[in-house]
């Protein structure tokens, strides 16, 4: 299993890759990759601090892969494709026991467009 999951840490990492010039790194670890914002949030709760756009973790039952833009934006979340929603746990995490079958990395790519097409047009990022 072990080796399952790092092929799944690895691959989940790589959706982000086109996006790493507007995105900062915050953590890269053996267990946790996240990004944040290169922009400070519009939000006061924020306290002019970037926002969290997104993390992959590597769990004891699984690598979970987290997207926030979803959490603000009910008609990215509502476009979330039935393949993604079966592994989905919450409103923005999508849980994998071994690497995702290529399909699956092509719907997480394109909702990664979207939600960084999102997040551009608000000014988040």
């Amino acid at each position: 299993m072990a080796g399952n999951f790092e092929v799944a840490f690895s691959e989940l990492k790589r959706v982000f890759a086109g996006h790493l010039s507007r995105l900062a790194v915050k953590k890269d670890t053996a267990t946790e990759y996240s990004l944040n914002t290169l922009v400070p949030s519009p939000f006061p709760q924020h306290k002019g601090h970037p926002m969290w756009f997104a993390s992959v973790r590597k769990g004891k039952a699984y690598v979970s892969f987290h997207l926030m833009p979803l959490y603000i934006n009910p008609p990215l979340l509502r476009a979330v494709p039935p393949s993604l929603k079966k592994r989905m746990q919450g409103k923005t995490c999508f849980n994998f026991k071994a690497a995702p079958e290529p399909e699956l990395l092509e719907d997480l790519l394109r909702l990664v467009e979207a939600a960084m097409n999102d997040w551009t047009a608000k000014k988040y990022v």
